[in-house]
């Protein structure tokens, strides 16, 4: 079985719970998953398969969309409800303070510098950092720019504020709670987080692991796994003339007289202008190539055909 399963990641478990019990699940090994979620955060996991593990580092560097509710009033270690608090005071619920909210919130629209948490996989000399902090060490971490790409407040019922966030990868939500919690002057924390969308994975799509093994047992789960290729949906497609074949087969470069467009999609040939799918002439995907106008030829940039 080779592509990408969109699954509904449950409370409680890790990212690693999920590729291990999805092994049980399908009785195969090479699963691999595309950006942690915190254990009490659920949502979006798209895991790959098979030949769809090439796929692991391209989907985590994709951007992702999540509901977080903020807890207003409140700090602490971990930067959500897990952890020790270290500051609380009441916030007031009037008319003001939500304006004084609303300014904050909004303020982290576009990109800033972002310090990672303490309580994070992240590692400094070797450590990570949460190893770190449960043995009460705390270490100086470099802000690393990301980007709050859309920021909508959906409920404002203080002390909480429903968000909408869609973030470039690398971002912590939790850290981004408590951004605003100071700015706002009132301190805060991350009480819920439900990522809702990885590039074109929603949530409304998403299987629990429940019904994924419901599917498996009645034979209908091939249905639910996305091809290799439906992730390069979007760009221009190539198919290779039968004495193309051992070319791409053998992952080599190719001149463009050994291919034709796509029927299905391309009226010529692409040539400048970015990365193109290609099929061999029996129409199975072998990967993304780049056309190098200097060369005059395709060059391999992906290969999905045969092993990992």
């Amino acid at each position: 079985m080779d592509g990408i399963i969109n699954v509904y990641k449950e409370k409680g478990y890790t990212s690693h719970d999920v590729v291990a019990k999805m092994r049980g699940i399908l009785r195969m090994k090479k699963i691999g998953h595309t950006g942690t979620l915190d254990p009490e955060a659920e949502g979006v996991l798209p895991v790959c398969l098979g030949k769809g593990t090439k796929l692991c580092d391209l989907l985590t560097d994709k951007t992702k969309e999540y509901r977080a509710v903020l807890l207003l009033g409140r700090e602490t270690d971990t930067q959500d409800l897990t952890g020790r608090v270290l500051a609380e005071q009441e916030v007031e619920r009037s008319e003001e303070m939500g304006q004084t909210v609303t300014e904050a919130v909004m303020s982290f629209l576009g990109p800033y510098l972002q310090v990672p948490p303490m309580y994070s996989a992240l590692k400094v000399n070797g450590k990570k950092l949460y190893e770190l902090a449960r043995a009460g060490k705390e270490v100086e971490r470099q802000p690393r720019p990301v980007e709050i790409l859309e920021l909508e407040i959906e409920k404002l019922e203080l002390p909480r504020v429903t968000m909408r966030v869609m973030c470039s990868k690398g971002t912590y939500i939790r850290t981004l709670c408590h951004d605003i919690g100071r700015k706002a002057g009132c301190g805060g924390c991350m009480e819920s987080l439900v990522r809702t969308r990885v590039d074109r994975f929603g949530i409304r799509e998403s299987l629990r692991l429940s019904e994924i093994e419901r599917l498996r047992d009645l034979g209908e789960l091939d249905r639910y796994v996305w091809p290799v290729d439906a992730v390069f949906a979007g760009l221009p497609g190539l198919v290779m003339l039968p004495a193309g074949d051992r070319l791409v087969h053998n992952g080599n470069p190719f001149g463009p007289e050994f291919a034709e467009a796509d029927p299905k999609t391309e009226e010529k040939v692409p040539k400048a202008g970015g990365n193109v799918r290609v099929y061999d002439s029996k129409g199975e995907f072998i990967g993304i190539y780049r056309y190098e106008e200097k060369k005059g030829r395709y060059q391999p940039q992906k290969i999905f055909l045969g092993g990992s």
